[in-house]
């Protein structure tokens, strides 16, 4: 009797190793007719190999691009990337990873391309490209959408004729504390900060209203240093990262730097898209479409400031999207016409990227999202 307990306690302890070492991984995609890709994918990494399992249908859905997780890790959102009006879907996750359906709302603007969860769980906000205009829908307790209740639109432009005739909200995300929302807008090269209220629902402009960056630098992705002290945002136009240091109670950008993205001789056409700061803080990474590489940068941990450590290029083509695993020792590229996503290993005191050899087929791949083994984002 006794050796069967000792045995069962341990079989539990090994299930629950097996768990803590690996995570289950989310792909938003486009599903271009006679594409690949049907709609929200799902995969599971191994946080010792970096291997990742063959990828499963989560869900179907029309370009899916952009996906985030409920804190509770219960819950995942997906914007409806159309040209026209879009939406902002959600999904119950079950116990094997699979996604089911609780309904769709509309995102108040045409071209929905980026979805955030405020950090208590109660709102998502939405990035419409198109109309450049953000909005704020509610969660209901059983994690499904309200209408929404609020939404704000951008006003102006920027010297790039082609891509910046009017306002386009490319991402929106919050600060560390929850109390403001930062929207990169390509088209006016401003990063547009909010107050957030989220008993309400809504964001009102904050004072200051906005951080600018260079005319024509096209913003498009933001993301906090972990300390909180800093902020980078990547440029798509121009192909740069601009750093900032931020002031927590005023929610108030301040610029300190402004780096390329792209090697001095390169000649070609690129356009920017993803930027990540390493959960340590040490490393800040920026993707190149065109270069097709991931532009990796130690981090000054007073300053904030960037030093070009290389390009890692091996097995990238047009990296949409990238993202590093909370352990910090795996970070997962998406190739979006490389119909792929590869798995690079994080070098602990350079940041560097290292090929694993690790890959797997995804159709047009633009999102990566990783899921706790404990069942949170």
């Amino acid at each position: 009797m006794i050796r069967t307990m000792f045995l069962t306690v341990l079989c539990s302890l090994a299930s629950l190793s097996v768990l803590a070492e690996s995570l289950t991984v989310y792909f938003g995609t486009y599903t271009p007719k006679g594409g690949l890709s049907k709609g929200i994918y799902r995969s599971t990494l191994d946080l010792e190999t970096g291997k990742l399992s063959d990828p499963a249908l989560a869900a179907e859905a029309t370009n899916p691009s952009f996906v985030e997780l409920h804190p509770n890790g219960k819950f995942l959102y997906a914007v409806s990337e159309m040209g026209g009006s879009g939406g902002v879907s959600a999904y119950a996750i079950a116990a094997d990873g699979s996604l089911r359906l609780l309904n769709t709302q509309p995102s108040r603007g045409a071209g929905p391309c980026h979805v955030n969860v405020d950090k208590t769980g109660r709102c998502v906000l939405v990035a419409n490209y198109g109309s450049g205009s953000v909005a704020v829908l509610p969660i209901r307790d059983d994690g499904s959408l309200g209408e929404p209740t609020c939404a704000v639109q951008h006003e102006g432009s920027g010297p790039n004729a082609k891509r910046q005739t009017g306002p386009h909200a490319h991402s929106v995300n919050l600060s560390p504390d929850n109390r403001f929302a930062f929207v990169a807008d390509l088209g006016t090269d401003k990063v547009m900060i909010y107050k957030l209220d989220v008993e309400k629902g809504t964001i009102v402009p904050n004072d200051p209203a906005f951080a600018k960056v260079k005319p024509g630098a096209g913003p498009r992705h933001f993301a906090f240093h972990p300390n909180g002290k800093f902020a980078y945002v990547i440029n798509e136009l121009d192909c740069t990262i601009t750093g900032f240091a931020y002031d927590a109670a005023k929610g108030a950008l301040t610029e300190i730097q402004t780096v390329p993205t792209l090697p001095k001789d390169f000649t070609g056409t690129n356009t920017c898209a993803e930027v990540r700061v390493h959960p340590s803080g040490k490393f800040v990474y920026g993707s190149n479409r065109g270069h097709n590489s991931i532009a990796v940068y130690q981090a000054d941990p007073a300053k904030g400031t960037l030093t070009l450590v290389e390009h890692e290029t091996a097995g990238i083509q047009t990296p949409r999207n990238f993202n590093i695993e909370p352990s910090g020792k795996f970070c997962l590229v998406a190739n979006q016409d490389g119909d792929s996503v590869v798995v690079f290993r994080i070098h602990p005191e350079t940041g560097a990227l290292e090929p694993t050899g690790n890959k797997i087929t995804v159709g047009r791949p633009v999102c990566v999202r990783f899921l706790k083994s404990d069942g949170r984002k």
